[in-house]
């Protein structure tokens, strides 16, 4: 198959006109024309749907195919790609995808005109392209946050701002997605004291749905699913409150976590370079934001599923979370009053226990407590409250000063 991939490359570079879409061309029709059969057209289609459960609509390998068949049809779809107050890593993540079947559609599938970090033209050429491509229907992307103290100034493109930029691409958009912890609140920028203003794109899009994929960056996977997703539903993935993709952002990174069993057993690191580090043990006094985090971080990984933060030793910092930046630091501060096997108890009870009470003992009451209380910790498990935080601020206000998490002297 790689093999086969590159001799289609070749072939391209040789014969640009295999890659150039001609009007009215199907997706399955300019698949064909490169040499993809269909057998390699339905396996990649198949590992499209099957991405962050994504097969969960299609019930029956007949759906499967039909789902298949509509990506087939689809004509070449237009997305444009906004750059505003960011450091392009969004973008860098989705361009080295190693899903080379996704990472084509990216690069290949769709027309993308306007995307300042891979276009080629500049000045009144960029401006033109923006222009053609915001009279028609398309999808935008937005990196980045907007500023908008100083009518602002703090980030100027082509002359306009920011916030003025996102407006003209937004007039025609049949969707918007925000991808970034940048654009879904304005992350780094937007911490305090916040000096220009940073906001989310739904505080500017008041007015539209916007879907939100945070992360600082997204895995590029994620990005183009949700993309993907959209072109073959013809609709918006399922979203929690906050309007993240529920097949991406529908878990805690705490429930999926490598390390879980260690936590459940009060196995925990408490330095970084301490024996518990060396044996793989749990992050949570450390500062692992994972039971407070949702994000496919543990399923799907980075690098071609090599790693993800935790698995590689560093605790999760968050980073999908609304107003991280604030509400998650100090980092390296233990969250408080986690819960442990069974919701009755917490981390560091177990911790203690542990350590304290007898092995026979210590695995008839968990193993007791756990039958006991398994229904209700699956019932309450996605609805935990952590005091520390306060609710996901409904009003969206900036975070106060007591939302910062405490030390809780472990």
């Amino acid at each position: 198959m790689k093999q086969d991939e590159r001799n289609r490359e070749c072939t391209a570079e040789i014969h640009p006109e295999l890659t150039t879409w001609k009007p009215g061309e199907t997706l399955g029709e300019h698949m064909e024309r490169r040499g993809v059969t269909r057998r390699e057209f339905n396996t990649w289609c198949l590992k499209l749907l099957g991405l962050m459960g994504v097969t969960a609509l299609c019930g029956s390998e007949a759906e499967a195919q039909e789902a298949a068949d509509k990506i087939a049809a689809m004509k070449r779809p237009v997305v444009m790609w906004l750059q505003l107050q960011e450091c392009t890593g969004c973008l860098e993540s989705t361009i080295r995808s190693y899903n080379e079947e996704i990472g084509n559609l990216v690069l290949s599938v769709v027309s993308m005109p306007y995307v300042e970090l891979l276009m080629a033209p500049s000045g009144a050429a960029a401006e033109k392209s923006f222009h053609d491509a915001a009279e028609q229907p398309h999808i935008l992307v937005v990196n980045g946050s907007v500023p908008v103290k100083e009518n602002g100034v703090y980030c100027m493109i082509g002359g306009e701002t920011a916030e003025t930029v996102l407006r003209r691409a937004a007039k025609n958009a049949t969707h918007v997605l925000a991808v970034g912890s940048c654009a879904y609140f304005g992350s780094i920028q937007a911490a305090r004291p916040n000096p220009t203003g940073a906001v989310g794109v739904r505080d500017i899009l008041t007015d539209i749905p916007v879907i939100n994929v945070p992360g600082c960056p997204p895995i590029g996977d994620v990005i183009t699913a949700v993309i993907m997703y959209i072109l073959t539903f013809e609709k918006v993935p399922p979203c929690d409150g906050e309007g993240r993709p529920l097949m991406a952002y529908g878990t805690r990174i705490h429930n999926n976590c490598q390390r879980r069993a260690h936590f459940d057993a009060g196995q925990f690191v408490n330095s970084f370079d301490d024996e518990n580090a060396c044996q793989g043990f749990c992050l949570y006094k450390m500062g692992c934001k994972g039971p407070n985090t949702f994000s496919p971080c543990p399923i799907v990984k980075w690098n071609g599923g090599v790693s993800f933060p935790i698995q590689s030793g560093h605790p999760c910092i968050g980073c999908t979370e609304l107003y991280f930046f604030d509400r998650m630091s100090p980092f390296y501060k233990t969250l408080p009053n986690i819960h442990g096997f069974g919701i009755e108890t917490s981390a560091n009870a177990v911790g203690i226990a542990a350590m304290t009470a007898a092995g026979v003992g210590i695995a008839a009451h968990i193993t007791g407590s756990a039958i006991r209380s398994r229904s209700q910790f699956r019932k309450e498990d996605a609805n935990i409250n952590l005091p520390a935080y306060g609710d996901a601020p409904k009003d969206r206000r900036p975070p106060k000063a007591d939302d910062h998490i405490t030390d809780t002297g472990e």
